[in-house]
């Protein structure tokens, strides 16, 4: 069995340019192969009863692969079907009420994390157990993940999501564009469906 790789419905955006759209799904599309081409390794290897450091160095790429994968499909989902505003009485905005005074202060949060020197993501989480919502920045997709937790929004902040569009000095202005197509009901289903 393998992993497809999906497509996305996606609108022209403001401030992101197609061009850098092309590249950044080029990129995932290579995440998408390299997982199943670790999946495939491992088992030609198992079955060959092969050195088996060589299968487990495999099992630590596949996080990176699948991480990677897995990361740009939160991404993009979040960019189909253009820009929505979140919706005031949702249950997404009651927690960020909660947790950071409002729903506009949540974003404002996210764009404080998104303003951290360094290549990464910045991952807004859903804790269904407390009911309450985390604000990480993650460095490395496959390190620094919240245990169990369901991602509901996913922010990349490595240089391939905007070097066609924006330097890395201008790097707000690509976090700033990336709000404004931003399809907030995406984000609210996922933290419902976590809910559940």
């Amino acid at each position: 069995m393998a992993y497809p790789t999906k497509t996305f419905n996606l609108p022209i955006l403001e401030g992101i340019s197609e061009e850098q759209i092309k590249v950044h799904l080029g990129l995932y599309d290579g995440y998408v192969k390299h997982t199943n081409l670790v999946m495939e390794q491992i088992a030609k290897l198992k079955e060959t009863g092969a050195d088996p450091y060589v299968v487990a160095e495999l099992r630590r790429r596949f996080a990176f692969e699948f991480d990677g994968m897995r990361m740009h499909e939160y991404y993009f989902e979040q960019l189909e079907g253009g820009a929505h505003a979140p919706d005031a009485g949702s249950a997404l905005a009651q927690a960020a009420t909660e947790k950071y005074g409002s729903a506009d202060a949540l974003v404002a949060h996210m764009k404080e994390v998104a303003g951290s020197r360094g290549i990464g993501w910045v991952v807004v989480y859903a804790d269904p157990r407390a009911g309450m919502l985390h604000t990480t920045f993650v460095a490395d997709h496959e390190l620094g993940q919240l245990a169990g937790l369901p991602v509901i929004l996913a922010l990349d902040l490595w240089e391939h999501a905007f070097m066609v569009d924006y330097r890395p000095a201008t790097k707000k202005d690509y976090v700033e564009a990336f709000f404004a197509n931003l399809s907030w009901g995406v984000v609210e289903r996922r933290f419902e469906e976590a809910a559940k």
